[in-house]
């Protein structure tokens, strides 16, 4: 694969709570039928949680270990079969006592590369995941094919400092993947734009759509944005899929010349008066 030209493919779907056979195999026959729509995709990105949808109490009950996993061994044939990488959303991951929110990351040989934990857990309004799961302790970047990609899930999106290191270890993409209630549409969409523009590099803010328990919604509105915020593609309520070209030498152009990383200072110290 030519480094700066990247074909980038988002789903967007809603999630059966609970209900893995049924979400496995929404997300199988979305991943096919945009794989064969758009044909050649370099990345393929889903949702956090897709596997049960958020609902911390059932996580125990839904937990896999990444060995045992019914969607990652979807996912990994799927990777096999379009020749694809797929940064697979989250599922709800069992390791000894401990449960995570983990991200597996298969390359187009269906092989697990890497794992990404999630490392801000949500725990406010009623939420509790940090009851439930086990933070993870550090970003993680992924170099796939020469492309490197900055994971992170849902909740991270509002700790800038993550998508700050991962910029100055040389990401060309930042992810993020999501289950986000429609009641905080305002945040999602101004936090996605910020990572993007204030860290010149690609975006991919992807979400859940649907209901959630007693009553709430997702809120549906997948992005993919460019190193200038510019949205290249997005999806609001539907379930689907968002595409786009990139190319990486448009974003090291820019960079180089406006980088505003040659401006960062090594400390910001607060002087109190």
């Amino acid at each position: 694969m030519e480094k700066k030209k990247i074909k980038l493919l988002a789903i967007q779907m809603e999630s059966a709570i609970g209900n893995l056979d049924l979400n496995i195999e929404t997300v199988r026959n979305l991943l096919r039928a945009n794989l064969e729509k758009y044909g050649n995709v370099d990345f393929v990105f889903l949702p956090e949680l897709w596997t049960v949808g958020w609902d911390c109490p059932s996580f125990p009950q839904s937990a896999e270990t990444l060995e045992d996993s019914r969607a990652v061994r979807m996912l990994m044939e799927i990777a096999k079969e379009y020749g694809v990488n797929i940064l697979g959303g989250s599922f709800v991951r069992k390791e000894g006592d401990k449960l995570f929110n983990t991200c597996p990351v298969i390359n187009r040989d269906g092989e697990i590369v890497c794992i990404y934990n999630k490392n801000h857990l949500y725990s406010y309004n009623g939420d509790t995941e940090n009851s439930y799961i086990t933070a993870g302790s550090n970003p993680v970047m992924v170099e796939i094919e020469g492309v490197k990609l900055g994971i992170s899930i849902c909740y991270d999106i509002r700790f800038p400092e993550i998508y700050r290191a991962y910029r100055k270890a040389g990401a060309d993409i930042l992810v993020n993947m999501a289950a986000w209630p429609k009641s905080r549409k305002v945040h999602w969409d101004t936090l996605a734009l910020a990572r993007a523009i204030e860290n010149q590099t690609y975006m991919i803010a992807l979400t859940q759509t649907g209901l959630l328990a007693d009553g709430a919604e997702n809120l549906g509105h997948s992005m993919i944005i460019d190193y200038n915020g510019k949205i290249l593609d997005e999806i609001e309520e539907n379930e689907g899929g968002i595409y786009a070209e990139i190319d990486l030498e448009d974003m090291y152009k820019f960079r180089a010349n406006c980088n505003i990383l040659n401006d960062v200072k090594d400390s910001y110290e607060v002087i109190k008066k």
